[in-house]
């Protein structure tokens, strides 16, 4: 497992090759975080089973691929892009790493928001990035993050100004990949995001990771979300890249006095796929909403780990991630709630719900409370099982085919997730690919060739 933690050279002597073509034209400040976070990566390397955070999710596949850094746009960008749009939304394109305003479309940019590529607001100075870009939290325990902030060059910035209520949802579509079929599979990308979301403010914003079918590529993604006092912000993330991609995606979220940060995540595609997304309830009466659904398949591996910090008194966060398992798959769910010591009248509940469809399917739970104060609510709860026995025989009984009952109870979990998604466009193109997979496991079950 050393070995795996060495296997970094590669990004290495990639970094350095971007540091001096990068230096001349970036600010000292952001020259000095990509170095602090590059020595950060250097000094642990990637993860290993021997970490406690990654004790089920072996990271060699990626270690040992040496992935190179992406140029250029993506194969089938163009298409990609057209094929998750959602009308009557702010459309913004980032293709392998770097905003793209030929694919992206801001005709209904309404007023109180600003949108800006990190390259051009780091260069001209854009109020509001400096603050929080790459310094909303601390890297240290997230290799993968540190090494994204390392090649940190472009991105995209939302900028919501303080009272303002954004009634047009703002669409985030990454596309990863490489460039044509004929160019090396083996690339890596760092897609950035930052959202500052002012005081009393309130926005709408989903991400869609999408890549070309049947490419191989490893999406290395990183979003920090500030939620100033008494601001909302709705976040989404819709992931479906391809099947033998490699997908990590960290989330980190500062949520102020009185804020509301509420996370709704779904997830699809992707051979290995980990998402990291932590919420720091930073200000008093902050509240939380963290939820999603995944469904995994064949031999592949979806792990996500939560955390939930309650740092302030009369805080709020209801949890709840779902997961749907078939054919030799495996899940990985770690939540964690930490409640500090002045963090009194908190009110936590977290709840992870897993379905295996087959016998080959495993998942390993482990939920975490960390309580340091006396005055506080907290519950937390884990149940993996399959389809319940009675519900199907009561379908069966009122005249449903076993795999319409089994395909029933199925839509019905995970529905209680998607009801979450405020966005018309993207909840009917997430049920339908979400429906169509559970279509698709079901009717292998039915045939008795299960997905391995």
């Amino acid at each position: 497992m050393s070995q795996v933690a060495e296997r970094h050279e590669t990004y290495l002597v990639a970094y350095d090759q971007f540091a001096k073509a990068q230096g001349p034209t970036s600010p000292a400040w952001l020259q000095e975080r990509r170095a602090r976070a590059s020595k950060q990566f250097a000094a642990g390397g990637f993860p290993t089973t021997r970490d406690e955070d990654w004790r089920f999710t072996n990271v060699a596949p990626i270690a040992e691929a040496g992935f190179a850094l992406a140029h250029g746009l993506a194969r089938d960008a163009a298409a990609l892009v057209t094929g998750v749009a959602v009308s009557d939304s702010v459309r913004l394109v980032i293709v392998n790493g770097e905003f793209v305003a030929a694919l992206s479309d801001l005709r209904h940019l309404p007023k109180g928001v600003r949108i800006v590529s990190l390259r051009d607001g780091v260069r001209d100075h854009s109020d509001g990035i400096e603050p929080h870009l790459a310094n909303t939290f601390a890297t240290d325990a997230h290799p993968f993050a540190a090494l994204n902030t390392a090649f940190l060059d472009d991105g995209v910035a939302v900028m919501v100004a303080p009272k303002a209520v954004i009634e047009t949802p703002i669409h985030i579509v990454v596309v990863s990949g490489p460039e044509a079929p004929q160019v090396a599979a083996n690339v890596v990308s760092h897609p950035r995001i930052l959202v500052v979301a002012g005081e009393g403010s309130q926005v709408r914003i989903a991400q869609s990771f999408v890549g070309a079918a049947g490419a191989v590529y490893f999406t290395n993604a990183v979003a920090e979300v500030v939620v100033e006092p008494r601001a909302r912000v709705d976040w989404f993330t819709d992931q479906r890249e391809s099947q033998l991609a490699f997908h990590i995606n960290n989330v980190q979220a500062q949520v102020r006095a009185g804020g509301v940060f509420a996370s709704h995540a779904f997830s699809t595609g992707g051979r290995f796929m980990r998402h990291d997304i932590g919420v720091a309830l930073a200000g008093e009466g902050a509240d939380c909403t963290m939820n999603g659904v995944y469904l995994v398949d064949g031999d592949r591996l979806m792990d996500t780990h939560t955390s939930l910090d309650h740092a302030m008194p009369h805080c709020t966060s209801h949890e709840l991630y779902k997961g749907i398992l078939a054919g030799k798959s495996r899940g990985v769910f770690n939540g964690r709630i930490i409640v500090r010591l002045d963090a009194q009248k908190t009110d936590a509940k977290q709840t992870n719900r897993a379905l295996l469809l087959s016998d080959d399917a495993q998942v390993n739970s482990n939920p975490q409370l960390e309580i340091f104060a006396d005055d506080v609510k907290c519950t937390h709860g884990a149940a993996v099982g399959q389809l319940d026995e009675e519900a199907m025989f009561y379908l069966q009984a009122r005249g449903l085919s076993p795999a319409d009952a089994r395909n029933m109870l199925l839509h019905a979990f995970a529905g209680e997730v998607i009801e979450g998604l405020t966005i018309p466009g993207l909840r009917a193109q997430i049920e339908s690919t979400l429906f169509a997979a559970l279509d698709r496991d079901v009717l292998a079950l039915r045939s008795g060739q299960g997905q391995g």
